[in-house]
């Protein structure tokens, strides 16, 4: 079991979908998710490649199944960290749970205190988000995600996965006053392979800076599509 602390009064978001894209309802209005900006900032060739390959009935089965198998995986790794359990006794669902038990084996056990689980966040008037877990990690604030794949990855396919800690970081330290500089991906494979991506030092800036040119330039197609439009 994780020590929770009660730290901070985390409040949740609406959420809701806009031309298909996802939208926290804020204070200060309507944002575009972390995932949404990164999704359309990124290159698609290789993923086009990918469900020509494999045709697109099968791709859509992968991607519903990997969808459902991280869907449950974090309901059990949830239900752990607030110590209200979880089951699911479909084969996906024990699948996931294996996954989970990795990542709470390997990962959780490095986690002292836990803030929020699941924690709304946003930046004013440009984005809003969650993240799985907010605490500290080996002594330090960090901001954690928790993924699953069906192969192993490395360091240089999950830059998006770090892009997101990063952002999740700097809205966590504008609402809450902190000054988070390390984010921890706790990723495991379908087949139990556990992996660890740790963000911080120079590589947090960098990740932190790569991420606000993203919003700047997410920003500045909107504003363009809206010209156009009008």
């Amino acid at each position: 079991m994780v020590n929770l602390v009660n730290k901070y009064n985390y409040k949740s978001l609406k959420r809701s979908s806009v031309n298909g894209s996802r939208v926290y309802n804020t204070e200060a209005g309507p944002l575009a998710s972390v995932t949404t900006i990164l999704q359309t900032s990124s290159n698609k060739k290789g993923l086009e490649k990918w469900i020509k390959k494999v045709g697109e009935e099968e791709a859509n089965r992968i991607k519903t199944e990997a969808s459902t198998v991280g869907t449950y995986m974090h309901q059990y790794l949830e239900g752990y960290v607030l110590g209200e359990g979880y089951e699911n006794q479909t084969a996906l669902g024990q699948q996931a749970k294996k996954m989970a038990e990795q990542i709470i084996e390997k990962g959780l056990y490095k986690v002292q205190d836990v803030w929020g689980c699941e924690v709304n966040l946003y930046y004013p008037r440009l984005y809003a988000g969650t993240t799985d877990l907010v605490g500290i990690h080996n002594g330090d604030e960090t901001i954690m995600d928790f993924k699953q794949s069906n192969k192993p990855k490395k360091r240089e396919w999950v830059q998006d996965y770090l892009m997101q800690l990063a952002a999740y970081a700097l809205a966590h330290d504008v609402l809450y006053k902190t000054k988070i500089q390390k984010g921890v991906v706790m990723l495991c494979t379908r087949d139990l392979y556990y992996q660890e991506f740790v963000l911080e030092g120079e590589s947090f800036l960098r990740a932190q800076q790569a991420w606000l040119r993203l919003v700047g330039d997410y920003y500045d197609r909107e504003d363009k599509n809206d010209k156009n439009n009008g």
